[in-house]
């Protein structure tokens, strides 16, 4: 797979700080790839994301993005990659298709004209093209301050993708919108990337968001903590819970005791299966349960896990 972002021990120290942000992280993201970029507060995620985007300058290392080096072809670098910010970046007195077109003529891509009709037949197909993919095209030429924070969360995706960028960083994409709106951009960008080949680069704290990523990359205290696919980790960090209960209860755990199956007691009698399935499990056990459910682990649970890895989880190993 085509390398599209190379980063070899990136370090960002600030100043008065006795510590680095970024401490001599390393990794490589492939061209078309679904990349989730995961971290509490404070663990250099931002730090990175704003070197990657060339908004922050790093202290030493390495970064080549679409095969451009970040030092020395930053404009080359900016030129292939589209940023959606946490916050809205949009001129609010201008329309849709303004900040559109500003944005396109800024990148060198079309002739700035005063208005639409103006513009080359490429600029205004594309541009038509995206708003009814979107599903922009009524309010195209309203004023930004006019539109809801999804209509203005579309418009960014099409302005941050009008220069058909091989990189897309999306920054916390979908805080402040619905359901209903955060399913259809998600809808979108993954069209967008199988139909472009564009490299997703996710940051957000909606974990369920990442479910789907080819990789999740877990930074923490400045270094890469675990860096694999979502099976992988749910497969590393947890185990499948069986969840069940008896009017028995004492029983029960006398002959989980036996089977030495681990298991700790919340409000009902949880199993970690180890290995096993939930049927054979289930079929081992002869006391009679009135209580009985199952738990397949989320990448939010496992990146819960890992951020509490140091606990004492009390399981019951007898």
């Amino acid at each position: 797979m085509e390398k599209v972002i190379e980063i070899n021990n990136l370090t960002k120290k600030y100043a008065k700080s006795n510590i680095n942000a970024v401490d001599n992280i390393s990794f490589d993201v492939g061209g078309g790839e679904f990349f989730a970029f995961l971290g509490p507060n404070g663990a250099g995620k931002t730090t990175t994301i704003s070197i990657l985007t060339t908004t922050l300058s790093k202290t030493k290392g390495t970064v080549k993005i679409a095969g451009y080096d970040l030092d020395t072809e930053t404009k080359k670098v900016r030129e292939n990659i589209g940023i959606i910010f946490q916050s809205h970046s949009l001129d609010i007195d201008l329309s849709a298709e303004q900040n559109i077109r500003f944005h396109a003529c800024l990148y060198g891509m079309y002739v700035f004209k005063p208005s639409f009709k103006m513009m080359n037949k490429e600029y205004k197909a594309k541009v038509l093209e995206l708003a009814k993919i979107v599903g922009i095209e009524e309010c195209l030429f309203k004023k930004v301050s006019k539109l809801s924070g999804g209509q203005k969360r579309k418009l960014e995706i099409i302005r941050s993708l009008i220069h058909t960028p091989k990189v897309l960083f999306l920054d916390e994409p979908t805080q402040g919108l619905d359901a209903n709106s955060r399913r259809a951009l998600w809808k979108y960008i993954d069209s967008v990337r199988k139909k472009y080949n564009t490299t997703i680069f996710l940051t957000t704290h909606y974990i369920d968001e990442a479910e789907l990523a080819d990789r999740v990359c877990i930074i923490n205290k400045g270094k890469i903590a675990k860096l694999d696919t979502p099976e992988n980790l749910k497969k590393e960090l947890l185990r499948p819970e069986l969840i069940i209960d008896s009017e028995d209860r004492n029983g029960l755990e006398r002959e989980l005791k036996e089977k030495n199956l681990e298991y700790k007691i919340d409000r009902h009698i949880i199993v970690n299966c180890l290995g096993l399935s939930f049927q054979d499990v289930i079929l081992s056990i002869k006391t009679k349960l009135n209580f009985l459910n199952t738990h397949e682990p989320s990448l939010e649970d496992a990146y819960i896990e890992f951020l509490n890895i140091k606990e004492d989880k009390q399981w019951k190993n007898f």
